[in-house]
């Protein structure tokens, strides 16, 4: 039963598709440069309409020998060489020889996706977890998104604040895509340096301090561009910029949907209640559950934030995307069309 249910957990090899898709990108080119958004946005939504979603929930002793199981860590791990390797050959492809402009465009969506999908959805991951191996890595797979002030944001700003006026990564009612991107980028830069600020005064440290991590940040990703302008000349430079300014917009494009229009009540005692399984959009579309190390099942991960990936559950309760993520993206950058097909499934709108 044992080797029976790791074979099943192998499942999540899947999510590697992704780096390979781009690798094909970057090294074919031509029309084949658009192999990675193809496969994201075409191929991985025909897949989610003819596969069946599962509703598995999963025993006592399910959880325990999965939460025991390192396999499903290791999976995690061996994204971050991958996203590298494949990140810089993206680099050296496209500053070594020149290309019909189409080709870049390509070439540079793919790079963006396989960042905003191996980089920042993994470095969300581990950025939960409690050793500090696993936060350094996940803040390593953050700098070529140049995000990495998300790890302090989204841990200690969004998770509390979710479903309020307080969290600029909660979409609101009526609120487009595009207007997102820019209160959100914008505000939860400035929430991250508040928070920092904040916790060296409670720590009593200064702001010139080891302990300011924000400044870290600023270094190590000011490192990574001199070290991408030192190799790959000023071409790759703007691209590196391009690919990470294009995964984090993916990435709040996410948050977009994630918890579009819902709000938590506020108390008699002027608290605002607990984080609920209704206070975020649910998907159980089974590639975009694999591909995103189950990132879609994200009501159940907001209600209990210290679950790792493998054990996490599909909440019937919760509002429900009518689409996987990758086609709720399409639509979403159309606001008329997501206004309309949204706004209606809000609960007590």
């Amino acid at each position: 039963m044992q080797k029976k249910n790791t074979l099943k957990d192998l499942k999540y090899l899947f999510a590697y598709s992704i780096p390979l898709v781009t690798l094909i990108s970057v090294h074919f080119k031509g029309i084949l440069s658009y192999t990675a958004p193809i496969y994201a946005f075409i191929f991985i939504p025909i897949l989610e309409i003819i596969l069946k979603d599962s509703d598995k929930k999963y025993t006592e002793e399910e959880k325990t020998n999965r939460l025991a199981n390192f396999l499903f860590d290791v999976l995690l791990y061996l994204n971050l060489p991958f996203v590298f390797s494949i990140l810089f050959y993206g680099f050296f492809v496209i500053t070594s020889s020149t290309y019909f402009f189409y080709e870049y465009v390509g070439m540079i969506l793919s790079l963006g996706i396989l960042l905003a999908t191996n980089a920042i959805n993994v470095a969300h991951e581990l950025g939960h977890r409690k050793s500090q191996f696993e936060k350094t890595l996940s803040k390593i797979l953050l700098m070529p998104c140049l995000y990495m002030h998300f790890y302090i944001e989204h841990n200690f700003g969004h998770h509390i604040n979710v479903a309020t006026p307080k969290d600029p990564a909660t979409s609101k009612f009526n609120q487009s895509v595009y207007n997102f991107w820019f209160t959100s980028v914008f505000w939860q830069y400035i929430n991250a340096w508040k928070t920092q600020i904040s916790i060296l005064k409670r720590n009593k440290k200064s702001f010139v301090s080891f302990q300011n991590d924000m400044i870290w940040y600023i270094a190590f990703q000011s490192l990574y561009l001199l070290f991408v302008f030192y190799t790959f000349g000023f071409k790759g430079l703007i691209v590196a910029l391009i690919v990470g300014v294009i995964s984090f917009l993916f990435l709040e494009t996410i948050n977009y949907i994630e918890h579009y229009g819902l709000e938590r009540k506020i108390l008699p005692s002027g608290r605002y209640e607990r984080v609920q399984l209704h206070h975020s959009w649910n998907s159980n579309h089974i590639i975009g559950r694999i591909v995103l190390y189950e990132l879609t099942r994200h009501s159940d991960h907001h209600f209990s934030a210290s679950k790792k990936y493998q054990i996490l559950e599909n909440q019937s309760v919760s509002p429900q995307l009518p689409y996987g993520y990758p086609t709720s993206i399409l639509i979403a950058l159309v606001p008329p069309i997501w206004f309309k097909l949204m706004n209606s499934r809000i609960p007590n709108k």
